[in-house]
């Protein structure tokens, strides 16, 4: 645990699976807060427990639908400042560790429930995944080239930020409340709610532009040269987001065609300006136009592989990839504070490697523990 971190103090009981609470909790971790996970025993082979997700964390096994499970977790939650869960709205309740219940052992708890489409509405109790989210709001139609189906991104949108990041930053204003007024709360945490949440600049350019956005054909999606993708001679592609008319220009004189420049918008020349660029991009590969942008105010990038970001030395400056023990790299810390710097304490542990010690501070002995996982509370 990080001491000095910004949520160093910080207890946070994270009841939650999969990608969207684990990772809220890990921002929190990152940033000095104690993080420790509770997972029943029974997932310990189901394969779904993401490993990166879970740095700088405890994590122990516990079987809340046991009397003692319970027991346990009340112990732990006297004490927190923050639970989060991700199961279906109604579950907590019946496994009695819901807010009114916690409320009763620790009043000050900031309570945060990460679920698809929130603990209200016609939806509630109904099933989904990224996919759905992103879906029921409006995203997915606008992701993709135009006339084709829309495009499942590579990478969970409605889990990372309307779920994670929302939790993580709806549990500090919680925080920043309480500390003003002595009270805790819950929050409610939709990840429907929070894509739909993504739309402030579809709407402003559907009222601009008295158009409705579609998919892969809207101002900051293909329709324009200027901001579009583009294949090279080697397969690969270049990425241009020159919204601005200087930095338009700065492209057309690069490819010899600054007669463009003014044409930025133009509707009549729009589909010509495109082809010329699709032709002239494809004439040579990405290393060449790397080598011809390079150092010009361009907005203009090439479309990396994963592996290759990775490899990238900006994120090393940035110290956005981190070495870990045992020679694994890491992913960094986004969020970079002067004061008070965030740090990854410890790698990921295995499923459960600190059930026994976080007994052993609750005050239980070895004898104890043995009954436990006898008995499959732990």
């Amino acid at each position: 645990m990080n001491p000095s971190g910004a949520l160093s103090g910080i207890t946070v009981i994270d009841l939650s699976r999969l990608l969207p609470g684990p990772y809220c909790t890990m921002l929190l971790a990152d940033h000095g807060a104690r993080v420790i996970a509770l997972e029943d025993p029974r997932y310990r082979d189901s394969g779904e427990f993401v490993a990166p997700v879970y740095r700088s964390k405890r994590h122990m096994t516990l079987n809340l639908k046991s009397g003692p499970g319970r027991e346990i977790f009340f112990k732990l939650v006297k004490n927190a400042d923050v639970v989060v869960e991700g199961f279906r709205p109604g579950v907590v309740k019946r496994l009695g560790v819901d807010y009114a219940s916690v409320c009763r052992v620790n009043p000050k708890i900031v309570y945060c429930s990460i679920t698809g489409y929130g603990q209200t509405g016609s939806m509630k109790h109904a099933a989904g995944h990224d996919v759905n989210y992103l879906s029921r709001a409006g995203l997915l139609d606008l992701m993709g080239e135009k006339n084709r189906a829309p495009a499942i991104p590579g990478i969970q949108i409605a889990d990372l930020v309307g779920g994670g990041m929302n939790g993580a930053l709806g549990i500090l204003m919680a925080l920043f409340h309480r500390e003003r007024t002595g009270h805790g709360q819950q929050i409610d945490i939709s990840m429907t709610d929070g894509m739909l949440g993504l739309l402030p600049a579809v709407q402003f350019f559907q009222a601009l532009f008295g158009t409705e956005q579609t998919r892969g054909d809207t101002f900051l999606a293909h329709r324009y040269a200027c901001y579009n993708t583009y294949a090279t001679a080697d397969g690969r592609y270049l990425a241009v987001g020159a919204v601005e008319n200087r930095f338009w220009q700065n492209v057309c004189d690069c490819i010899g065609k600054p007669e463009y420049g003014p044409l930025q918008y133009d509707e009549s020349h729009r589909e010509e300006i495109i082809a010329f660029l699709r032709s002239t991009f494809k004439d040579k590969t990405l290393d060449h136009w790397e080598r011809e942008f390079d150092g010009l105010d361009v907005c203009v990038s090439p479309v990396r592989t994963v592996a290759e970001a990775l490899g990238d030395p900006l994120f090393s400056q940035r110290e956005m990839i981190r070495e870990m023990e045992g020679g694994t790299a890491a992913l960094g810390i986004p969020v970079k504070f002067g004061e008070t710097p965030g740090r990854i304490d410890s790698a990921p542990p295995t499923f459960g490697e600190h059930t026994d010690r976080v007994l052993e501070n609750l005050g239980y002995g070895q004898q104890e523990i043995q009954k436990l996982r006898q008995e499959g509370v732990i």
